[in-house]
C-alpha cells in the first residue's frame, strides 16, 4: 500500500519540477536583451593631440595596424559625418587622430 503512495508522490513531484523547469525557461527565453556597454572616450580633448588620445577616439590600441586604423576611422566616421547630421568639429577631430595614428602628422591640425 505505501509503494503506490510513494510513486503517485514521486511523479508528482516529477510533474512540478517540468512545469517550473518549463517556466524557468520561457521567462529565459523572452528576457530583453541586455545591451553590450561598451567605454567611450570620457572628457574634452587636449590642446595637441597624442597617440594615446588618438587611439581612444578611434576606439583602438595604440599599436593597431595601418588597416585597423583605417577600419576604425571609417566606422567613426560614418557616424559622426557632418553630411549625416554629425559635428564638423568631432569630424576634424577624428581625422587628425587618424592621422596622428597613421603618422602623418606631428601636432594639431584641427582647423578648430
Amino acid at each position: 500500500m505505501g509503494t503506490p503512495l510513494l510513486a503517485g508522490l514521486a511523479v508528482a513531484a516529477a510533474a512540478l519540477a517540468g512545469r517550473y523547469g518549463i517556466q524557468a525557461w520561457h521567462a529565459f527565453k523572452t528576457r530583453p536583451p541586455k545591451p553590450k556597454l561598451r567605454k567611450f572616450y570620457d572628457g574634452g580633448f587636449q590642446p595637441t593631440m597624442t597617440k594615446r588620445e588618438a587611439a581612444l577616439i578611434l576606439g583602438i590600441r595604440e599599436n593597431a595596424p595601418p588597416h585597423k586604423v583605417k577600419e576604425a576611422h571609417r566606422k567613426v566616421m560614418v557616424a559622426n559625418h557632418p553630411d549625416a547630421g554629425g559635428s564638423h568639429y568631432l569630424a576634424s577631430k577624428i581625422n587628425e587622430a587618424k592621422d596622428m595614428m597613421l603618422g602623418k602628422t606631428k601636432g594639431s591640425g584641427s582647423a578648430f
